[in-house]
């Protein structure tokens, strides 16, 4: 049965009640096909595997301006001049959308919540009025806040980067906003906050001390973590990875050096990765990849869940929509335990020609409905194939023996060397690469 349902005094999506699930024969564009969220996968309900949430920046502020041209898309929910007009009325669009979509998270940056004011005081004014708004909106939806961030790469003052900038009154202004930002985290009961260093890098290496600014960046994480702490935030901290764009070079690469840059600086225990697909794909990896890597370095956070044109290199922010990645994404996640505190936030936008206030619901139910599917998929890959014990298998001969001694660092170099003598030239043991891809399409269905 459709429930209608608005949060606010105007209905923005008018005719569109909450999105239900019909099941994969419905041809309604306003129903989920796969995405069930009570239905229960590998011992769990799905909308635990997902945790989905909706990114208020796309979602709410996103225009379709580019580059080359400019906006697209008519909000009505942001015609007044007045600044904190607008951010009231996307208020309550938000969370119109967010219930009715059904998902239980959203994630917002402070400049998309709350308008940047003439000084430091009044900008801090207007977050403290529009999280109490907010505040309210979850009292009575029920919809919480997975996390908050600050947009600490907008303003021309961090055309040089925040934390790392060169001029230490930029980095006092970053610390107001990112204290302003973790506050109303806080307050908003939000689960995790994140740090993305979009122009915490360089231009050029000529006119930067690479050292110095890391350091400071150290330094700044440190102690953005100790305020928090002090304060009772119980969540985690995450850094989100992104190799270039705006910045020639970013210091948060990928994940492997945000984990060594986490380690050297003694964050590890607070910290965690929010990993991007897009962002992998433009340090050249997969987002299976990334994720591995740090679920392996027992540092995995969260996801931004997108997809980036395999034809263009910079980060278009597709919504998710290919099977296949999707199908490998959920073998990782269903082998590293999932989900904890962290969620799946649509970091997507709509494409700049797809203008109907529809197709924003519609962007949502596809990505939703692809990462049900790849999760069934996924599961029945683990449960009901080969592919686990093939997988195994390559590895067997470091389960008994001298190869299990070897693994758990009680054989030397010397000894070592010795059995090549003892053992002889290996035969090779085929990988079986292409059994192991045609495995994943026989499952794709």
């Amino acid at each position: 049965m459709s429930v209608h349902v608005t949060i606010g005094d105007r209905e923005y999506f008018r005719g569109i009640s909450r999105i239900p699930f019909e099941g994969p024969d419905s041809d309604n564009v306003l129903a989920f096909k796969y995405y069930d969220e009570h239905r229960v996968v590998a011992g769990t309900p799905m909308k635990d595997h997902f945790r989905f949430a909706v990114a208020y920046w796309h979602s709410f502020c996103g225009t379709g301006v580019d580059p080359f041209g400019s906006p697209t898309r008519r909000l009505p929910w942001s015609t007044h001049d007045d600044p904190m007009t607008a951010a009231r009325e996307r208020l309550d669009a938000a969370f119109e959308f967010i219930t009715k979509l059904g998902v239980p998270f959203y994630c917002f940056h402070d400049r998309d919540l709350a308008p940047e004011g003439r000084d430091v005081e009044e900008s801090e004014d207007n977050l403290r009025e529009m999280v109490e708004r907010a505040g309210r909106k979850q009292a009575a939806s029920g919809v919480r806040l997975l996390w908050g961030t600050a947009n600490l790469f907008s303003h021309p003052r961090y055309m040089n980067g925040a934390a790392t900038n060169p001029d230490f009154r930029v980095v006092a202004h970053a610390a107001a906003q990112v204290k302003a930002a973790l506050d109303a985290t806080i307050e908003l009961g939000g689960e995790n906050y994140v740090f993305w260093g979009g122009r915490e890098g360089y231009l050029s290496l000529l006119n930067t001390d690479m050292k110095r600014e890391l350091d400071h960046l150290g330094t700044f994480l440190g102690k953005v973590r100790d305020y928090g702490r002090e304060r009772s935030f119980e969540g985690t901290f995450l850094i989100e990875p992104k190799p270039m764009e705006p910045s020639k070079h970013q210091y948060d690469y990928d994940v492997s050096t945000v984990i060594a840059f986490l380690q050297r600086y003694d964050l590890d225990r607070d910290f965690k990765l929010n990993i991007e697909n897009n962002h992998a794909t433009l340090a050249g990896h997969s987002f299976a990849h990334e994720i591995r890597v740090a679920a392996d370095a027992n540092l995995f956070g969260s996801l931004d869940v997108n997809q980036g044109d395999p034809h263009n290199g910079w980060d278009t922010d597709e919504f998710l929509h290919n099977l296949y990645d999707a199908v490998e994404i959920m073998l990782v996640l269903l082998s590293v335990g999932g989900l904890t505190t962290g969620g799946m936030n649509f970091d997507a936008k709509l494409r700049r020609n797809s203008t109907d206030l529809e197709d924003l619901f519609i962007g949502h139910i596809v990505s939703m409905d692809t990462l049900a599917r790849a999760l069934m998929i996924a599961d029945r890959i683990l449960r009901d194939s080969s592919y686990a014990d093939l997988k195994r298998q390559r590895y067997g001969s470091f389960d008994d023996g001298r190869g299990a001694a070897f693994e758990r660092g009680e054989i030397g170099l010397e000894e070592l060397a010795e059995l090549a003598a003892e053992l002889g030239e290996p035969e090779p043991i085929s990988a079986k690469q292409e059994l192991f891809e045609g495995l994943i399409n026989r499952h794709l269905r």
